[in-house]
């Protein structure tokens, strides 16, 4: 069960369904899915790990650019994490990131059951220009997009109040939109569910 003080969501169920890179191969059904985006050594899997309770659930890589496919995850058996491949990593052949572009698109754009974006940036620099390109296709286009800025256990709070201001200038929303988050020390945790609640179908 996934709790804190005040807030629990009893996490049941949490399995790995596939892996797609096309719409045939994505999950049949009608339940909500959440879609985890952000660069390559953002954190992401660590990120949808702590929000589970898992430890393995979602593989980490000591090398980024590893995740290829979009990886599809039941909750509960009522909703579903999406874990989409990281961008911005020069590393990675430049084919595989012509093909990943065509691929996040399709799926972004055309699946009926995504309910929001969880788009994850790193505290401690300011968004890239590859997190600013996803953050304002994505208003763009209509679908909601939450900012959540995570590695706050390596940035100092006497600190924090600067790089969320620089974060939020790039991003061009108010300072109380973004979560500040850390798998490490699981700060952000409740306030990250509660913000997820009406994107799965639970009432806030």
């Amino acid at each position: 069960m996934a709790h804190q003080a005040g807030f629990s969501l009893p996490i049941q169920s949490a399995e790995f369904v596939t892996s797609a890179v096309a719409p045939e191969g994505y999950p049949a059904g009608d339940q909500p899915e959440v879609a985890f985006a952000g660069r390559s050594n953002v954190g992401k899997s660590s990120l949808i790990n702590c929000l589970l309770g898992r430890k393995k659930l979602v593989r980490t890589s000591r090398t980024p650019g590893r995740t290829q496919t979009l990886n599809f995850f039941r909750i509960n058996d009522r909703f579903l994490f999406v874990d989409l491949p990281g961008y911005g990593y020069a590393k990675v052949p430049q084919k595989i990131r012509e093909q990943w572009g065509p691929m996040i698109e399709k799926y972004l754009t055309g699946r009926k059951q995504l309910t929001g974006v969880v788009q994850i940036m790193d505290l401690r620099h300011p968004p890239t220009t590859d997190d600013l390109l996803l953050w304002n296709w994505l208003k763009e286009i209509g679908i909601p997009a939450l900012a959540v800025l995570t590695k706050a256990d390596k940035v100092p709070r006497g600190k924090r109040a600067k790089h969320l201001r620089d974060a939020v200038q790039r991003l061009g929303i108010p300072s109380r939109e973004p979560v500040i988050f850390s798998a490490v020390t699981r700060e952000g945790w409740q306030e990250l569910w509660e913000r997820l609640m009406p994107w799965i179908g639970y009432l806030s």
